[in-house]
């Protein structure tokens, strides 16, 4: 096993993909007639593409040529300008709205079929009745089930405009029946605050996914709850996250500092500059903030950080975060596709950009950054961080920040190496843990209806059965053995993680994950370090 291998990170191709969106931020002076003007550089494209349609001698798609054309050019530019083709825009737009129109369930094609593993809480099916373990047969009397049913059609079928109906027809497997359903189609919430629970009597924990539209409502309302439950303390998970509007970001930023603190400022090509400041009284502007990062924070997730890191607001716990400072803007091509263009660079309150350097293109060693970390050892030990004296800054009451790529953390937590390593990535990208409960649960789901969401959290435990017969349900897909009993807690925690996710809700997961995760231990002896005695 080589050493690169060891800790890839699920999400870096998603925190590369996904950055900063200023939204309507920015707004252009200039009108599209002047924007858009004919000129000989783009003449020359057209007639390229003219000629090879009417002219070369062979049928060729010259929309792909098209496309190859976009990435090529801005492969020319920087690392994060990117296409997004017609065939993803809006899917990707839905995640970054933070809502679809549906009807509420999370599926899983099982054995041909789709199962139900649950009904999105308080939706349209789950208020129709559907239940977890249903086997949906067919869409207004279509069959969606067999090898010949791919998932986009499927999910063509499931969604539709608001308010419209679709009869869904299901095997309920512990009545043996077939039974209807008229389910009303409705808006139906993508979360981007994936927990929210008290770690001890006086610290809430919150951890958010991405930033989306919908993100700083959803993060309110978590934070008024806990408050409710007695949180003077919080800590914000931003691990894996990232990044999404920039907007969301200033907004989540505001509820911790003080009015006219400045929050960041963007520079565009034209040297203009625009600062955000905190505009008025945050729900938490007296409270104590512990900032989770790693490796894949990236953009929004590094302005928050950014933000409070120079406002000597709050501690920053984990590791070197990506490594992101670059603003995008998504703009249509007219054709469905769209293109995301970096229009303006953001820096931190003390003036630092936290962009790593890159050379003009999409280059290797840019993408390659993590490996860099890994090789040199930076991931387990802090002062194997590379900082540039030249880019040195001091807050306001002296603490010294670098800037020039990522977010440096005022507590370093080295990667839990048990819990982070290639095997247990593996089998939770193949998505072993989710097909091997959803089995486990569906032979019996009476045996798990008298648990209450803590109880189970609190007193449910893996049995070395139950182990076993994961490692049995692995070995069989894999066709190669595992050695599992080096991996055997966090097999087990992940298994009971995810047996709390389908049994009741994500939240209920990242309790049971966080149980022995070490940054949070290390977030809740830095809390109780602080209390007054």
């Amino acid at each position: 096993m080589s050493i690169h291998k060891k800790y890839i990170p699920i999400l870096l191709g998603t925190a590369i993909a996904a950055g900063v969106f200023i939204g309507g931020k920015l707004n252009y002076t200039d009108t599209s007639d002047r924007l858009f003007t004919t000129n000989s550089k783009k003449d020359k494209l057209n007639r390229l593409i003219d000629y090879i349609d009417y002219e070369y001698v062979d049928e060729v798609n010259t929309d792909s040529i098209v496309d190859v054309t976009v990435n090529g050019i801005l492969d020319n530019l920087d690392p994060h300008s990117t296409y997004i083709p017609k065939k993803d825009l809006k899917r990707i737009t839905e995640n970054m709205k933070g809502d679809f129109i549906g009807i509420g369930i999370n599926f899983y094609s099982y054995r041909d079929t789709i199962a139900v593993v649950k009904p999105t809480e308080g939706g349209p099916s789950e208020r129709a009745g559907i239940k977890r373990g249903d086997r949906i047969l067919k869409a207004n009397d279509e069959r969606i089930y067999g090898r010949d049913i791919t998932n986009d059609s499927i999910v063509d079928k499931l969604k539709g405009e608001k308010n419209t109906r679709v009869k869904l027809t299901v095997y309920r497997k512990e009545e043996d029946k077939i039974l209807d359903f008229i389910i009303k189609r409705s808006v139906i919430p993508i979360k981007s605050v994936d927990a929210a629970y008290m770690l001890t009597s006086e610290l809430g924990y919150i951890k958010i996914n991405r930033f989306a539209e919908s993100t700083f409502k959803e993060f309110k309302s978590a934070l008024t709850k806990l408050q409710k439950q007695g949180a003077k303390k919080l800590a914000l998970d931003l691990r894996d996250n990232p990044g999404g509007f920039l907007g969301i970001a200033e907004q989540i930023v505001d509820e911790f500092l003080e009015d006219d603190k400045l929050i960041l400022f963007t520079k565009n090509k034209k040297g203009k500059i625009e600062k955000t400041y905190a505009t008025r009284r945050g729900d938490f502007e007296d409270g104590e903030v512990y900032i989770l990062l790693n490796e894949n924070s990236a953009s929004a997730s590094e302005v928050v950080a950014g933000a409070l890191q120079d406002n000597d607001k709050g501690t920053i716990v984990g590791r070197r975060s990506y490594g992101k400072g670059l603003v995008q803007r998504e703009m249509a091509l007219g054709d469905g596709s769209a293109v995301r263009l970096t229009v303006s660079r953001y820096y931190t309150p003390t003036g630092r950009s936290i962009q790593r350097p890159y050379n003009s293109g999409n280059n290797n060693s840019y993408f390659n950054d993590y490996y860099k970390r890994i090789r040199t050892g930076e991931l387990t030990n802090s002062e194997m961080i590379e900082v540039d004296d030249s880019l040195r800054f001091e807050t306001p009451k002296g603490k010294i920040v670098y800037g020039g790529g990522g977010i440096i953390p005022d507590v370093f937590v080295p990667v839990d190496t048990a819990f982070e390593n290639e095997t247990i990535n593996y089998l939770r990208r193949r998505g072993h843990f989710g097909f091997f409960v959803f089995e486990q649960l569906d032979k019996d789901r009476a045996l798990y209806e008298d648990f209450t969401k803590q109880d189970f959290i609190d007193n449910f435990k893996v049995s070395d059965e139950l182990s076993q017969r994961f490692e049995d349900f692995v070995n069989e897909k894999e066709r190669t053995n595992i050695t599992f009993v080096a991996y055997d807690p966090e097999i087990r925690r992940l298994i009971k993680a995810t047996m709390a996710r389908q049994l009741f809700d994500d939240n209920a997961f990242e309790e049971v994950i966080n149980e022995e995760d070490v940054m949070i231990e290390e977030v809740i002896l830095l809390s109780q370090e602080y209390q007054d005695f």
